[in-house]
């Protein structure tokens, strides 16, 4: 039977580390030149659609991060032959001997990553059948899979949920659909994508998410051969075609890890180079940086960030899909928010959960209340549901050194930045889990000038 199943209870393992401790001394600017891969939220969806093709497709700028690892891992043991290319950051996939896999091999390389879900269509077209199991991540809100589920099903599948997980097979095969999504989810509509491509006849999908890294993907689902259309009102049109080839393709650079670095070159008063970024994906947070206060130079080969010396300016905030400002980038742009003179407001809207990282922020000297109701900007879907979803910051705070547990992925990297930024030493913990989205984190500190000793 073909399987996907992962331990949830490896969730957070430090992963590619000699240590899963850092003790920062901070206060030291971080000056220097880094550069960024493929975006993890494209690079690990991408290798998902090469099961799809006939023969083998070329990704390039992956990312060297536990997340491609996991997927990587969930691939070979599908009978994906996966090497390195020639140059640095490249990989071949080749799907020519895609077979059934047993739940331990799978079990030995899953992790803990949500990415099983996507794994269902193409292994459907495929192999006829797909088993999932719980899944993980980080916990920064709700993401059941029953809406999933349920477009799976729309598409023909049979979904038969069992004590070890959920089955489903397609004895019919897969049809188009209609779908209309009650949010612009981007894991909903990379699920339409990648079931939609082979599926027989036309599918549209209506309230599409529309990010970059979603239409990337649509770019590399075109080289493979597939027929898609977007139009202006998220309305995405899928013609199932019988044959997919395989794709060449250099991945979107990551834009969650160069605002992170922004972030980082405003909290602790420096100045960063962030080479392979590009304006045009960066446009609403390069608004928000300069409103704050920060300065930027775009260059072809990427963007400079820096603090110009001068106090930064509270803002107002509301996350939101794109083209609004991403949820992604609020956790690490609020430790340089505790910097400004003022007072800041951050409106969540994406994730009812994802302020739990500022507790760490607060007992190093910050001072953020959070709140139920929806402040600074309009009503949203979590007003009046009793989640924790505004946050005020109060500034300029000094922050100091503190005992720090990573919680998640970027409110680890969040932590990491206020360690930078605060006077004294801060011992940071848990931090394997940057490793799944940040590639080579430690050494781009040592590039930047970073005071820290990483430990066992």
């Amino acid at each position: 039977m073909t399987t996907l199943l992962q331990d949830s209870s490896r969730a957070g393992a430090s992963v590619g580390l000699k240590g899963d401790r850092i003790t920062i001394r901070g206060g030291r600017p971080l000056r220097g030149r880094i550069e960024v891969k493929g975006a993890k939220n494209l690079v690990t969806k991408a290798m998902v659609a090469a099961l799809l093709g006939e023969t083998p497709s070329v990704l390039r700028d992956v990312p060297d991060i536990s997340d491609v690892r996991v997927v990587r891992g969930l691939l070979e043991v599908h009978g994906v032959k996966v090497t390195p290319g020639d140059e640095e950051g490249t990989l071949l996939l080749d799907p020519s001997a895609v077979e059934s896999a047993h739940m331990a091999d799978i079990d030995a390389h899953a992790g803990s990553s949500r990415i099983p879900i996507l794994f269902c269509g193409p292994l459907l077209h495929r192999l006829g059948e797909a088993f999932i199991p719980d899944l993980g991540g980080c916990r920064i809100g709700d993401r059941p899979i029953d809406y999933h589920l349920e477009v799976l099903r729309q598409f023909g599948a049979v979904v038969e949920k069992l004590p070890s997980g959920i089955r489903m097979t397609a004895p019919n095969g897969l049809s188009g659909t209609k779908v209309e999504l009650p949010y612009p989810s981007v894991g909903a509509t990379e699920q339409v994508l990648l079931t939609a491509v082979r599926a027989a006849g036309i599918t549209e999908l209506r309230g599409a998410a529309i990010e970059p890294e979603i239409m990337d993907l649509i770019n590399i689902l075109q080289k493979m051969g597939a027929i898609i259309s977007v139009d202006t009102d998220r309305v995405i049109r899928i013609e199932g075609v019988d044959r997919l080839e395989g794709y060449t393709h250099r991945a979107l650079f990551d834009r969650n890890e160069t605002a992170s670095w922004a972030a980082a070159a405003l909290a602790t008063d420096g100045d960063i180079f962030v080479g392979g970024a590009r304006q045009a994906e960066m446009l609403t947070f390069l608004n928000v940086f300069r409103k704050v206060g920060g300065k930027f130079e775009i260059h072809d080969d990427g963007i400079r960030f820096y603090h110009p010396g001068t106090p930064l300016r509270p803002v107002v905030i509301e996350t939101d899909v794109h083209p609004g400002f991403m949820t992604d980038w609020q956790q690490p742009l609020v430790v340089a928010l505790t910097k400004a003179e003022g007072v800041s407001i951050v409106h969540e809207t994406v994730y009812e959960q994802r302020f739990g990282f500022v507790d760490a922020l607060v007992d190093m000297g910050a001072t953020i209340q959070i709140h139920k109701e929806c402040l600074g900007g309009q009503a949203c879907r979590f007003g009046q549901r009793n989640f924790n979803h505004s946050a005020v910051i109060s500034g300029p705070s000094k922050l100091h050194g503190a005992d720090i547990v990573v919680p998640d992925l970027r409110g680890g990297f969040s932590h990491l930045i206020a360690a930078l930024s605060a006077e004294g030493s801060s011992t940071v913990s848990n931090v394997g889990i940057i490793s799944r989205g940040y590639e080579k984190f430690i050494t781009k500190l040592e590039q930047l000038g970073a005071d820290f000793v990483l430990e066992g």
